[in-house]
Formats: structure tokens, sequence, C-alpha cells
């Protein structure tokens, strides 16, 4: 059930994928991020959230942010995401910087993805599927506010023969390849479903002492509870019942959900209660019905409760969006 609850969260947050870029290069070369300014209305117009990623197909580079870190190693077939866009620097040895590229060869009328090769001289040293992913950073997003800044995800990691990842790597590459109809929308929804997975990967790797939203879906009270208060936010759970349906007292339950979430199970609720309003509304959907859809007796009590949790009424928060859209 827990599982539902990642997908809830990815559904409201509305990531669109993108492929922009199939790169190879030759060593010494570096590549340094598009600024997310520019990309972000290329993929989805009003998203204020990117987040970037690196498949290496062939051969081996770095990944370095610019403000500082240590230099990751990125081998064939690892994926590697920027979960907050940060600026970055892709090169054939650690160390290295280029100024930021411009987006306008991406304005224009071309088919995606943008093919682009760096160095002059010698065999190609990486291969490299470069792109974004564009979304909803607010009002709440658990899922972004729990992820390290950097994920690698492993294209032979996962279960049975054919590792998820892996296959759609393959899938990536062969698109890119054949440059066949439709192959800009194949690469984005291939990218969302590459992120998916390396937050899957993640997750299972996490440590059973670990905090957080991500840990409290591994967790089978906690878990359970997200998924009854994401599959039905408009119910009038309270903590007594909550605890009653996930088989803990009500005391247990409220310390276990507070100590692994962050906050309490009753703020959450109210919190994930906005963000599935803020999607309603950025559907221009009529106040009072969004009011009724995640659980509010009247338009007056939601929009006091929308105000005091996001900062702002409903109807600026919606006014604002489509205007940014």
């Amino acid at each position: 059930m827990a599982a539902d609850a990642l997908a809830d969260v990815l559904k409201t947050v509305r990531m669109t994928g993108a492929m922009f870029y199939n790169v190879a290069a030759k060593a010494p070369w570096a590549a340094e991020q598009v600024a997310p300014e520019l990309v972000l209305p290329l993929i989805r117009p009003g998203a204020n959230h990117l987040i970037a990623y690196h498949i290496v197909t062939e051969g081996q580079c770095y990944a370095s942010a610019v403000d500082g870190g240590e230099p990751i190693e990125v081998h064939a077939g690892e994926v590697i995401v920027f979960t907050r866009g940060d600026p970055h620097v892709m090169s054939s040895e650690p160390g290295m910087r280029a100024g930021p590229p411009s987006a306008d060869a991406l304005a224009g009328n071309i088919q995606l993805p943008y093919r682009v090769c760096f160095g002059d001289v010698g065999p190609t040293t990486a291969k490299l599927i470069c792109g974004f992913l564009a979304c909803d950073s607010g009002p709440f997003n658990p899922l972004m506010e729990s992820l390290p800044q950097i994920l690698i995800g492993k294209s032979d990691r996962g279960h049975g023969d054919m590792p998820c990842l892996g296959v759609l790597v393959r899938i990536a590459m062969n698109e890119i390849r054949d440059r066949r109809v439709g192959g800009e929308g194949v690469l984005g929804k291939i990218a969302e479903l590459m992120f998916v997975e390396v937050v899957r990967q993640y997750i299972e790797s996490l440590s059973p002492d670990r905090n957080g939203w991500l840990a409290g879906l591994k967790d089978p009270f906690v878990g359970k509870a997200l998924a009854l208060m994401h599959a039905n936010p408009a119910s009038g759970w309270g903590l007594e019942e909550l605890a009653r349906e996930v088989g803990s007292s009500r005391s247990e339950f409220a310390d276990r959900f507070a100590s692994l979430v962050g906050v309490p199970p009753m703020t959450y609720l109210a919190k994930w209660r906005m963000q599935v309003a803020s999607g309603l509304l950025n559907d221009n959907v009529n106040i009072a019905t969004v009011a009724a859809e995640v659980g509010y007796s009247s338009e007056a009590a939601f929009s006091r409760a929308f105000k005091k949790i996001v900062g702002e009424p409903p109807s600026v928060w919606r006014d604002r969006h489509a205007l940014a859209a």
C-alpha cells in the first residue's frame, strides 16, 4: 500500500520528462548544465522544479556539483540524477569546468534529442543521454524534500533477469538510434519511469535506522497510514482511527509517525490535502468543488486552511499559476 503514496505524490507534482542531449565525447571534455530557467519553459511552462539526469551508455566520466563536493565517477549502465537541478559539470576528469551552454538550440524546430559532440581528436571515451524532468515543488512535496541532492541508479540492479532500469536504458538507446516517429514523447515518458526506478533503488537501499518520508513508506505501520491518507484525503481521519486501521496503539503510532516523517499525522494530512487541492486548482476546478474533494464542509473553511498552510488564498494561487503557465 505504501507504494500508492509514492505514486500519488508523483501524480500531484505533475512530473514531465524530456531528453534533450545525445552526447558523444572525446577526452578531454567538460560540459556544464543549462540554466534551469532556460530549460523549464521548454519542458512545461509554469513548472518550478528541475531535475537533471545523465545516463552513461558507454565509457565513464565524472559528475561534479559546482558548489563543491567530491566528484563522482559514473560508469556505463549508471544513471546519475541531480534531484534539485543544482548546477553541475560532467567531464572526462574531475575538477574540470566549462561555461554553461545556451538553450537556444532547443527552442527551434529541431528533432530531439539534440546531438552534441565534445572533443576534437581521438577515440570517443564516453557516450551519454542527458535530459531533465520538470515538476511542481509546492505547496507540499514530501518526495523531493526527502531525496538527497544526488542519486545513482544502476542498470543491473533490480529483480529478475531483466532489471527495470536496464530495460528502460536500452529502450531509450534504441529510440535515439532509430529516431522513429513519436520518439520525443516516448523518451519523455521513459525519463519519468527511469526517475521512479532510481528512487525505488534508493528506497530499497535505506538502512532501517533512517528517518524521513521515504523511510516511512517502508515502515509497516506508517506506510499503511500514508497509503490510507493518500487513498482518501477527504475522509475525516482522526489519530485514533488511523492507529486502529494500521494495528497500533494511538500513542505508539503518533510517536512512530512523527519520528519517521517529521510531522504529526494530522499535520501531514492537512498538508497533503493542500497538495491535492493545488493540483485541482491548477486544473481550474471550482473552489467549492475543490473544498469538498479534500474534506472541507465549506468553501470558507477550506480557504482559511489553504491560506494558513500555503500562505495565500486558493483564488490567488490559481490565478498566479495560470498566469505562469
